[in-house]
């Protein structure tokens, strides 16, 4: 029996290879350094926490450290005992305030975007249009309306207040939306006709179809909540609701302006990390959203 003969590229190289082929240098070479140029902002992170207060003030800037140390975060941890709200318990709202939102955002554009691709309705096309202007609009162009809703539906200086200003996303319903575009109409009317109502065809047929677009709204709606020191600040006076973001800000406010720069990047690390361990749990999705969203 012949061997199969495998396809190869435009550029001659192999496609899917079982092993390394030397046709496939080309792109390592290309690929490489465009790795370590992008990687290079994570590895300076993680270093610079590390750093002992001589190198973070050293000149010039060292990329790396050379004498690796805890003591930033003893400094943190020093100086969260300092106050009267324990470290834990902004902790505790910054990880339940990111995971309502995360939970909340994805039902809500998952729910919208299913009206707008498959449910017919007045105004349809006008409701989504304001979902595209909607777009547009920057969190600071939106802070004085924002803050008169809030106090309006009476959810200021509460709980809420981390949760309500951010589960709506416009983008997340037009991502959704796109991918939701690309599932066959015979497939719901095949659902249709079988007998299963509108709610069992979005729980059963549609949300597993659109898993890609819902991760990556799950990513985007995580760096907001969990970014967000706009809620604590604006909306909430009580301390004991106020997130770990806004708690970090505030950190460096009571110590000395040297101690401050090592507290400052071992928060940053903290901060950073959960944003980094999901987007590669996600990743593989997400890059199929970025694929996939701009095809009908």
């Amino acid at each position: 029996m012949k061997p199969k003969k495998r396809k190869t590229s435009y550029f001659g190289a192999m496609i899917n290879p079982d092993h390394f082929h030397k046709s496939q240098i080309k792109f390592y070479i290309i690929l490489v350094p465009l790795l370590l140029l992008m990687a290079s902002p994570i590895v300076f992170i993680l270093n610079h926490a590390f750093k002992p207060l001589d190198e973070l003030y050293a000149y010039p800037p060292r990329f790396f450290a050379t004498r690796f140390t805890f003591d930033n975060f003893r400094q943190l941890i020093a100086a969260t005992e300092q106050t009267g709200i324990p470290f834990g318990r902004y902790f505790f709202n910054s990880v339940l305030s990111a995971s309502s939102v995360i939970i909340l955002s994805l039902l809500l554009a998952s729910l919208a975007a299913y009206a707008f691709s498959f449910l017919d309705f007045k105004l349809k096309k006008w409701i989504f249009a304001a979902n595209q202007v909607a777009i547009m609009f920057v969190a600071v162009a939106v802070a004085v309306p924002r803050y008169i809703m809030m106090n309006t539906l009476g959810v200021t200086n509460s709980f809420l207040a981390h949760i309500v200003p951010l589960i709506a996303m416009p983008v997340g319903v037009f991502l959704v939306k796109q991918f939701m575009d690309q599932i066959p109409r015979e497939l719901y009317d095949a659902a249709r006709i079988d007998g299963a109502n509108k709610f069992q065809i979005y729980r059963m047929i549609v949300l597993p179809l659109v898993k890609p677009a819902l991760a990556t709204i799950a990513i985007l709606a995580f760096q907001s909540a969990w970014n967000n020191t706009e809620t604590s600040s604006l909306f909430i006076s009580d301390e004991t609701l106020k997130t770990l973001p806004y708690y970090f800000s505030t950190l460096t406010l009571g110590t000395s302006s040297i101690a401050a720069q090592g507290i400052s990047a071992a928060a940053s690390l903290i901060i950073f990390v959960p944003n980094i361990i999901l987007f590669i749990i996600l990743q593989k999705n997400v890059m199929n959203t970025m694929a996939h969203s701009g095809l009908k």
